[in-house]
């Protein structure tokens, strides 16, 4: 009996380490029309995150939205997006300063690729030595490619001090990065750069804005559920509440 428990517990362990051998380093989803979702992947304290970007497909080229987390797949996502679709990637716009989002501006700039950035995700990328865009982002934008339009649009500090916001109009699709958390999430991730007081009225202001999106498109979950920006909403929420408890306690205590 003892061997065969063995024997099996050999044949999962192969399974699992061919299973993570053949997981893709790169995915890619379609989403609507010339939308698509790309996935790369990250090791974070231990366990493997996914990190979605976005691109669309245009006339005058294809148009991407953050970079991949994984700097392996740079130029297999070019690669990738030139053979399903024959066209070239013209611009890159990163939606805030932190890895996940910018590690591949630089690559993409030396490729001939138009990168964007805001100027406040310039400033914090210079200061903590992230990938920096050859193009900054004065104020919110509308940008025109193509047969396509979109907006840029800061709405105020929430996962870090400078993220944005990416909106289509005409197909509802919002950009969300990952100032928004999946409908599954069970807290509002990684903070040490964030601001917890604010995030609620950050989202709130991406709500009120846009408060008929037909696709909310996050970072780091999945983006088929829309009730994802009530839902960080609901945890930004209860996460501040909790912290202005903790704050008045502490005030009692030390004063």
């Amino acid at each position: 009996m003892k061997k065969i428990v063995l024997i099996v517990a050999f044949f999962f362990s192969l399974t699992n380490i061919f299973g993570q051998a053949n997981e893709p380093k790169l995915k890619i989803t379609h989403l609507r029309g010339d939308f698509y979702i790309y996935t790369t992947y990250n090791t974070s304290e231990g366990s493997h995150i996914p990190a979605n970007g976005m691109y669309l497909v245009t006339e005058n080229g294809v148009a991407l939205f953050d970079t991949p987390w994984d700097s392996t797949q740079f130029q297999p996502l070019l690669d990738s997006i030139k053979l399903k679709h024959n066209k070239e990637v013209t611009i890159c716009i990163a939606t805030h300063w932190h890895s996940d989002r910018t590690d591949g501006l630089e690559y993409y700039k030396q490729k001939g690729i138009k990168t964007y950035t805001t100027k406040l995700t310039d400033d914090l990328s210079r200061k903590n030595n992230k990938k920096r865009a050859e193009y900054l982002i004065e104020k919110d934008t509308i940008f025109n490619i193509g047969q396509y339009s979109f907006e840029t649009y800061y709405p105020g500090q929430g996962h870090t001090e400078d993220n944005i916001v990416l909106w289509f109009n005409k197909e509802k699709v919002l950009y969300g990065g990952c100032l928004i958390k999946g409908a599954e999430a069970e807290h509002l991730g990684y903070l040490g750069d964030g601001n917890v007081f604010e995030y609620e009225t950050t989202l709130k202001n991406v709500q009120k804005k846009y408060p008929d999106p037909k696709y909310i498109i996050v970072s780091h979950h999945n983006w088929n559920n829309i009730n994802s920006l009530n839902h960080s909403i609901k945890m930004a929420k209860e996460l501040k509440k909790i912290k202005t408890t903790v704050n008045i306690i502490l005030a009692i205590v030390f004063k």
